[in-house]
């Protein structure tokens, strides 16, 4: 049998293309080496999967996105945040809204968006081929003329869509595979490093600090002294670094492949210029005779106080209405700008997403079509494309497993 169009990786980009191109009538089959499909979705969101985020504005979601913030806008104005909603609230999804937008099934259940992705392409007449690897991929010319699978079986296809994932979580089967076939057939691939990923410190203070959480706090980030990013956010210390949602989604914008040298500064209050900040400061300390401790305590935390007192070294004992202007002026500079020194970042085995990938300077981004290779698409992780936390990782697999579907099988929007 020849194909429409072959999938390799039944993640949900490979998945939600399929469900894509059979519903304009072809016919698909989708290889995944795995025991079952959809094995890292299970895991997304602790396993309550948070599948999207609630930005509607196509521009603004594709702004979001590293490297390139232009690059989404055409697949998020044709399948974005609102098509995905409506698409699983349609299949019998209940969905909820949390925080910072975060969109989940309302059970909590991963399994439940599964389901949902099989069930549609059981339905529509999609083959799925589960414990099926890709050991090589043939070409003629400038085209792929069949895949071959370890089993020794051929698949040829009229289109081919390369869905793997990257390198992340390598538990769940994304363990690279797809770099090689990319590279040998022509493609550049960027190399991939962890995103989303924990950020390790070279400041053995930082061991003090571990289990504190800080809420709604600024962390900048800085490559060779220069300001390259910053992000606001959630987190939480670890015996090495922190974690969290900013710490995690400020990871993306690390490249230690580089041997650059990167800074993480901590502003505990983001809302406040210094001058505000010194000001509040000013009444507090001169409101009776509390210890500094005390007072110290009622604006950051107890475990972040003692730390905050060493570094100012001043005395436990102290009164706040004893602290100078001196003392004063370095208590602001901590607050908010505490410094860290970035030492590695989590591998990839902790990582939530991959970044790097094919080039999308190689990829149509109007039809996820590559530029090199007549009938191969490309769509989710295995771009070099990363958002931060929140749902946007999966939104990129959908809107860009949709838009590669479609494209694949309907000549009227190829280019």
């Amino acid at each position: 049998m020849i194909y429409d169009l072959a999938i390799i990786g039944a993640g949900p980009a490979g998945l939600m293309a399929a469900i894509s191109a059979l519903g304009l009538g072809a016919k698909v089959i989708i290889l995944e080496k795995n025991k079952r499909a959809g094995t890292k979705l299970l895991l997304s969101g602790g396993g309550r999967c948070n599948f999207t985020n609630h930005i509607i504005d196509p521009k603004l979601m594709a702004s979001l996105y590293l490297p390139n913030k232009q690059f989404l806008i055409s697949t998020f104005s044709k399948f974005g945040v609102e098509e995905t909603i409506n698409f699983f609230r349609f299949q019998g999804l209940e969905t909820k809204t949390e925080a910072n937008g975060r969109v989940f099934p309302k059970s909590d259940r991963a399994l439940d968006v599964l389901n949902i992705l099989l069930k549609k392409i059981k339905l529509q007449g999609g083959e799925l081929r589960i414990n099926s690897s890709v050991t090589k991929i043939e070409m003629n010319k400038k085209a792929i003329s069949k895949i071959i699978l370890v089993s020794g079986e051929e698949i040829v296809a009229k289109n081919y869509l390369i869905s793997t994932g990257g390198k992340s979580y390598p538990a769940t089967g994304t363990t690279g595979d797809a770099y090689q076939w990319l590279r040998k057939i022509g493609h550049t691939v960027i190399t991939p490093r962890p995103a989303l990923a924990p950020l390790f410190f070279k400041e053995k203070i930082v061991k003090e600090l571990e289990g504190l959480s800080l809420s709604n706090i600024n962390l900048s980030l800085f490559e060779n002294q220069k300001k390259v990013s910053e992000f606001q956010g959630d987190i939480i210390f670890t015996s090495r670094g922190i974690s969290g949602p900013a710490a995690l989604s400020l990871s993306r914008s690390i490249n230690l492949n580089a041997n650059n040298k990167y800074r993480v500064e901590l502003n505990s209050f983001p809302e406040k210029s210094n001058q505000e900040l010194e000001s509040e400061l000013q009444k507090r300390f001169h409101n009776g005779n509390k210890l500094f401790k005390t007072i110290l305590e009622s604006i950051t935390s107890p475990k972040f106080t003692p730390v905050l007192m060493s570094l100012l070294e001043i005395n436990i004992d102290r009164l706040a209405n004893s602290i100078n202007k001196v003392e004063k002026n370095k208590l602001v500079n901590l607050l908010s700008r505490f410094p860290f020194t970035i030492s590695s970042l989590g591998s990839f085995e902790q990582a939530m997403v991959t970044a790097g990938g094919v080039d999308l300077k190689e990829i149509d981004p109007k039809t996820m079509k590559s530029k090199l290779i007549s009938n191969l698409y490309l769509a989710g992780e295995i771009i070099d494309l990363t958002g931060p936390s929140g749902g946007f990782n999966l939104q990129l697999c959908w809107s860009t497993g949709h838009t590669a579907g479609q494209a694949a099988v309907d000549k009227n929007i190829d280019s």
